[in-house]
């Protein structure tokens, strides 16, 4: 479906988020920009299977952005690198170009200064961010994202077994050390331990 006006995007963001607040607005702007400058006007239909996104922060923006252009963890479309900036890189895979988009830190000053009077400053920066130009909110990058084929939406590759634990690995994510399959986990680069 065509893109929509940032309005629409924000009744959207709030029902997927659980609440509307300055970074769903900085979100939905960042990932209307991207799509822009991209030219793909139709994410979430015939232009979905040419977008990935790679998110840097797992904040409020970053649901927002999926929002926008439909890409989802669940559909190998959404990737997260966290850097924990509040900036996102979005790709067309078709035209093999991507932009990365970055949340100026000015802008939250900015939205003092266009609205001192209110006090809040989730609200401030709500007003300011729906109506600041992407020049005074984003900085822009054209860069070069290199996605191996095991990352792309619809890869296909046999699943192995970890001969340590014995659960499946997908996606080639296997480590093979001293000549066992092992998952990443079992290789030592597990985020989990045993309680």
């Amino acid at each position: 479906m065509p893109l929509k006006p940032l309005a629409d995007y924000e009744l959207l963001a709030a029902q997927a988020h659980g609440h509307l607040c300055a970074g769903q607005i900085l979100g939905l702007r960042m990932a209307l920009h991207g799509m822009k400058l991209l030219g793909l006007d139709d994410p979430t239909g015939k232009d979905r299977k040419r977008l990935v996104s790679i998110v840097e922060i797992d904040r409020c923006m970053t649901d927002a952005i999926g929002v926008v252009t439909g890409c989802r963890l669940g559909k190998r479309a959404l990737k997260f690198r966290d850097f924990g900036k509040a900036a996102a890189t979005f790709c067309d895979l078709q035209e093999n170009r991507a932009v990365r988009i970055a949340a100026r830190e000015s802008a939250k000053e900015r939205a003092r200064a266009l609205y001192p009077g209110i006090g809040d400053r989730n609200q401030r920066q709500m007003h300011a961010y729906r109506e600041m130009p992407d020049e005074e909110l984003f900085d822009i990058e054209w860069v070069r994202v290199t996605l191996g084929a095991e990352d792309l939406p619809g890869y296909k590759a046999p699943r192995v077994v970890c001969e340590q634990c014995g659960e499946g690995v997908s996606f080639r994510r296997e480590v093979v050390r001293e000549g066992r399959t092992l998952c990443r986990a079992c290789a030592g680069d597990g985020y989990y331990g045993p309680a």
